[in-house]
């Protein structure tokens, strides 16, 4: 009678086991969330809309009419160029982790491997995430996103001057050369440079903004100024468009900041808060100092402002609170006001569409103070318990950005100028690019 027991109770187990070892390989593999998938589909959507149209319009109604459609034109095609690079080689020079150990500093800390070159290994099946929870399809997307507009906000520096064809390839090379590096150094993980330094750079303030910033103050002093300029008038000849443009930007920077939690969480709600506050704060603080200044409050200035706040927030989005959030704001709005105004008028530089002033010098500001009020004392979500050590991190961040992105900027610019020439003739640039490169004009009256 007991041998029978224990037979049946074998044949029990031997049908029960396998149940059971298939029931922990469900538990331990990863599921798709639904709800991260749909809000990272949703970012990245929004992140698309601030390149195309928004920085378009932004950029399009500041330049003078004659060259609307260069501008628009350039953005365009970036967007083109850079998702395709992305593809071949870009995302995997920036997110393969191939030979990367943490605290040791090889090739790899600089450049990813190839491994994911033509997106080889992807397929709808492929996940990844904070906890492998989205389709690694959405996070190339998103990522390509973010690669698309940070060489589009370069064209704000030299606007109304360089070749097309110039235009094309400097960023093909400065996308390879420099983005993808940049990025692979700051997000990729462990053994990536500035990722084992512990700099904070939530959302783009060093990749992104720093990045194109330092980039285009080193293409408008290599090209040199535009005609005329600054004795001949140069008003924006649709301020309409901007606001506009502005406005975009502002919707879309929910999907840039929010979106880089990468998941459908508190810190993205929080992100979200902090974005408008310092948003909002900045664009006070750009019109009431312009307003102190010269006496009256202009739309340009609001617009401007906007943008100033959404860069200095977006690297300290994750880790910053709504106080913090909103003392960055105010900072940025006004000291960018200042950059872009007096101290451009003092050096003397042709920062077309204020690139530097605004993406350069509020990029390196938002860095610096994330290091301040990511700090749980000051209200900050962060782990920063030594505020000094800290800055310090975001400091080196910032100078070797600065420092690498320029002399490599330069040296693409150079060459490209030797071999091709960058810059449109006196000719084309007094009829306008519009016509002269793309025989199109913006307004058929």
């Amino acid at each position: 009678m007991t041998l029978r027991k224990f037979a049946g109770l074998g044949a029990l187990l031997s049908l029960v086991m396998p149940s059971l070892a298939m029931a922990a390989d469900e538990v331990a593999a990863p599921v798709l969330n639904s709800g991260d998938t749909a809000w990272m589909l949703t970012s990245t959507a929004l992140v698309l809309f601030m390149t195309i149209p928004g920085l378009a319009l932004f950029y399009g109604g500041m330049v003078r009419s004659k060259n609307i459609l260069s501008v628009m034109m350039q953005c365009f095609a970036i967007t083109g160029l850079i998702s395709i690079l992305w593809v071949i080689y870009g995302y995997s020079i920036a997110f393969d982790t191939t030979g990367m150990e943490q605290g040791v500093v090889n090739f790899n800390s600089f450049f990813g491997g190839m491994g994911k070159a033509f997106l080889a290994g992807v397929t709808p099946s492929s996940l990844t995430g904070p906890a492998a929870l989205f389709p690694e399809a959405v996070f190339i997307t998103f990522q390509m996103t973010f690669a698309i507009i940070t060489p589009a906000l370069i064209v704000g520096a030299f606007a109304e001057r360089m070749k097309f064809s110039a235009m094309l390839i400097f960023m093909g090379i400065w996308f390879t050369l420099v983005y993808a590096p940049i990025a692979h150094m700051v997000w990729s993980g462990n053994g990536g440079l500035m990722w084992d330094w512990g700099v904070l750079d939530f959302a783009g303030g060093t990749v992104v903004h720093i990045n194109a910033g330092v980039a285009g103050l080193i293409c408008c002093l290599v090209l040199g100024k535009r005609k005329g300029f600054p004795t001949t008038p140069m008003a924006p000849h649709n301020l309409g468009y901007t606001l506009m443009g502005a406005a975009m930007l502002w919707v879309g920077w929910f999907g840039f900041n929010a979106g880089s939690a990468a998941a459908a969480n508190g810190t993205a709600g929080m992100a979200m808060l902090v974005t408008q506050i310092a948003t909002a704060a900045a664009a006070l603080g750009w019109m009431f100092a312009e307003w102190v200044t010269h006496g009256k409050p202009s739309a340009l200035g609001i617009a401007s402002g906007v943008v100033a706040g959404l860069v200095a927030v977006t690297p300290a989005a994750g880790t910053v609170g709504p106080m913090g959030a909103l003392v960055i704001g105010l900072a940025a709005g006004v000291v960018c006001f200042f950059c872009a105004t007096t101290l451009k008028r003092k050096l003397g530089y042709d920062d077309s569409l204020d690139a530097f002033g605004v993406h350069g010098i509020g990029g390196i500001l938002g860095a610096i103070l994330t290091g301040v009020f990511a700090a749980p004392a000051l209200g900050g979500f962060g782990t920063v318990t030594d505020i000094g050590a800290q800055v310090w991190v975001q400091l080196k961040g910032v100078g070797f950005t600065v420092i690498y992105t320029a002399i490599i900027t330069y040296i693409i610019l150079k060459v490209l100028d030797a071999v091709m020439g960058l810059r449109v003739t006196e000719e084309e640039e007094a009829v306008g690019i519009d016509l002269a490169l793309h025989n199109e004009r913006g307004y058929n009256l």
